[in-house]
């Protein structure tokens, strides 16, 4: 470690702040800063033998494994992936050193005359052979990352008994998040204590990682989120990765450093999507009434854990979609490959589990010659009914009225009739998916590991200030917080503060995912807010601080408390994996070309119950980039690998959909307020993905009456299918 350099560092001024002024981190500039760039794997598993390092110029440095004075591991579930690798490398892309300098065309010039000498091992690169591997053969003692198994009722006697049992098999690929704003972080080291700034949304995830990483105490890292151009997952468990690398570059140099990826290195080395090959079987009894179903969930987890566990889990709690299974087996494992590793995304493992759900009743029902919406509809959950880990369903479950609804709105029963006979020449076809996403964190997350706090301020001259950790990435928390506190405590939101989050003075409400801010976080400080507006009546319950600048300030705290009738066993996965449910139904109508197979899109219906709206504008954002996003990854977003290389490493090679691809959405919001949200609402984010990809590849199966097993639902897919192929 480099001594302390002993020497106050300057944030060289931003702009003065105007309307509509947002600083990114790649407009901050500190004094004296250094710029950093990565030496990155070319080998997806081999042996590091050698670094051959150039003589470096004067002012610039080679920061790795040994610069890493705590523990050379990112803090996560099983704490399994290297800031830096060490002796071997296990994917194409993972870090192994920095060169940090003055100059950036220096710093490029140094990073390509570093040689690494590699003993190359044999990689594994897909889920089939992932499986097959022995012990020992990818990761550590054995290439299962982790497996579960649920079990309800008695599916084997179920099926014993069973007149017929149908199969299925479905099958999704890589997807990139594509963030408008890359990767990037800042870090800064002065009075012995080390501060990141940067593109994030999980600034105590940060801090916990660098704690470990450091072997410090807590109060000498802070950690600062900068305006954050969108993450969706993406800056979830990743940017802790890069937090480390700025942060032990400006401990070893003295001097801040700045790390910003490119698109290119951004999608080489980043987390995607977890690719899936999932498994059903449903048994039917005489009368063809559903009586059990086994499936099996099979992930490519990449070459480190990460939060693929809790992908898994999320994945097998939908595995059984909106239906009332009276028996259930889910069996699901994720598997180390050599691969960029997965990791969390829009929906964390729902759409895949939906994805496959869905189109196995639309086949189911065909095959046995029933309407798809109508088979659906007999097995459809209600109040009442268990989900597949056993919780009640204790609110009411508006789908019957939802679906009448979007069924009015998208002609879809006539359509899809109209469209099973017609033999046109352009073929057309009309799908609908139905779908749920479960609310906060899985199980007694919210209780056990997250157990947020949340605070607010109220100043002398009448302003509160929201203090927490949730941050503003595009989704519009920064508004919805300040409208829940002002309409809490009878005040313009104007004078509701809201800014980014910094450790050094907000709690740690938990991160920015799982559609938890708003339910969550939102009523935490909808208790807070109305506690602070009863003053007087409950003086004990503040606590009144002198502010750095300006008046004296009342300070309010509010803790998490798991609501009474949440029940959970996370050692069988038993009981109410999550507090409540968000609901929806979505329609896409479309046409497929009968000589390229491209698909168009010409209708898009959604209707949401995702509990009392806070904020309309912002939910019909969500809900319409959702649907187009979930578009994306059904039809357009295709990323393949050759020998663990991503063959699509742009945004001219991954095509993502554009404004003019589809046409204008209908979208109606369901009223059905939640008591332990604020005001009733519960959360919106992810849920509008997760059922645009089963509703299109149900249009396009309805269209060509070929079965759809697959995503993206490519044109050379269809191809293949068309000519036979499965």
């Amino acid at each position: 470690m480099k001594e302390k350099v002993d020497r106050s560092i300057n944030r060289i001024d931003a702009p003065e702040k105007t309307g509509g002024y947002a600083e990114y981190i790649a407009d901050m500039k500190f004094e004296g800063m250094l710029y950093a760039k990565t030496l990155r794997s070319e080998k997806p598993r081999a042996v590091i033998k050698s670094i051959d390092i150039p003589l470096l110029p004067e002012g610039c440095y080679v920061v790795d494994k040994n610069d890493i004075p705590g523990k050379n591991r990112v803090k996560m579930l099983l704490d399994d992936q290297p800031f830096f690798a060490e002796d071997i490398v296990n994917y194409i892309g993972e870090p192994i050193l920095l060169v940090v300098g003055p100059d950036r065309e220096q710093v490029a010039q140094v990073l390509s005359n570093i040689r690494v000498l590699y003993e190359e091992m044999e990689p594994v690169f897909t889920i089939v052979d992932a499986v097959k591997c022995d012990k020992a053969s990818i990761y550590g003692e054995d290439n299962c990352f982790s497996g579960y198994e649920i079990i309800r009722g008695d599916p084997d006697r179920a099926f014993r008994e069973a007149a017929e049992a149908i199969e299925g098999e479905y099958r999704t690929g890589l997807q990139e998040h594509i963030y408008l704003e890359p990767q990037g972080v800042i870090g800064v080291y002065e009075n012995e204590r080390v501060t990141v700034y940067g593109s994030m949304q999980c600034p105590y995830y940060i801090k916990t990682a660098l704690v470990q990483g450091f072997g410090w105490d807590e109060e000498r890292i802070r950690v600062v989120q900068t305006t954050t151009g969108g993450a969706f997952g993406g800056k979830e468990e990743y940017t802790s990765i890069i937090a480390g690398h700025a942060a032990f570059a400006a401990v070893k140099t003295g001097r801040p450093v700045r790390l910003i990826f490119d698109r290119a290195e951004d999608i080489i080395c980043t987390t995607k999507r977890h690719p899936s090959i999932i498994k059903i079987k449903t048994a039917l009894d005489k009368n063809r009434k559903i009586t059990a179903m086994e499936v099996e969930i099979t992930l490519d987890g990449g070459a480190y854990a990460g939060l693929s566990p809790v992908v898994l889990q999320r994945a097998m709690f939908a595995a059984t979609g909106v239906y009332n299974i009276p028996n259930i087996k889910v069996k699901g494992r994720v598997f180390a490959t050599n691969n960029v590793p997965s990791g969390a995304m829009r929906g964390f493992g729902g759409p895949q589990a939906f994805f496959a759900i869905e189109m196995h009743m639309q086949s189911l029902a065909e095959s046995i010659s029933r309407d798809p919406l109508d088979f659906k509809m007999e097995n459809m959950l209600s109040k009442g009914d268990l989900t597949v880990t056993g919780g009640v369903l204790r609110y009411e479950v508006k789908l019957p009225q939802m679906i009448d609804l979007v069924e009015k709105m998208s002609g879809y029963r006539r359509k899809y009739e109209a469209f099973i006979n017609d033999r046109g020449e352009v073929p057309k076809g009309i799908g609908l998916s139905i779908f749920y996403h479960g609310c906060a964190f899985t199980g007694s997350g919210e209780k056990e590991k997250i157990r947020a706090r949340v605070k607010l301020k109220k100043r002398k001259d009448g302003k509160v200030l929201i203090l927490v950790a949730s941050v503003e990435m595009g989704q519009g928390s920064s508004t919805t917080l300040r409208k829940i506190v002002a309409r809490a405590m009878d005040l313009p939101v104007e004078d509701v503060i809201y800014e980014n989050p910094d450790t050094d003075i907000v709690p740690d409400s938990g991160p920015t995912v799982a559609s938890r801010t708003v339910m969550i976080v939102g009523f935490l400080l909808k208790k807070a807010a109305e506690r602070l507006k009863a003053g007087g009546e409950k003086a004990a319950d503040f606590k009144v601080t002198e502010a750095c600048e300006g008046p004296a300030e009342l300070e309010v705290t509010e803790e998490y408390e798991e609501p009474g009738y949440i029940k959970w066993g996370h050692e069988k996965f038993e009981g109410d994996a999550y507090p409540t449910y968000s609901w929806g139904v979505n329609v896409v109508e479309v046409e497929v070309d009968p000589v390229t197979f491209v698909i168009k899109v010409n209708g898009i219906w959604g209707v949401y119950d995702i509990g009392t709206i806070i904020d309309e504008r912002i939910i019909r954002g969500q809900m319409e980039g959702g649907i187009a996003q979930g578009l994306g990854y059904a039809a357009f977003e295709v990323m393949n690998t050759d020998c663990g290389n991503i063959l699509q490493p742009s945004l001219a090679d991954y095509i993502i959909p554009n404004s003019k691809e589809f046409p204008e959405m209908e979208i109606r919001l369901i009223d059905n307020p939640y008591e332990y949200g604020p005001f009733g609402a519960k959360g919106a984010g992810e849920l509008p993905f997760i059922g645009a990809a089963p509703a299109l590849a149900s249009a396009v199966q309805n269209a060509l009456k070929v079965p759809i097993k697959r995503l993206p639902v490519t044109p050379e897919y269809l191809l293949k299918v068309a000519e036979g192929e499965k």
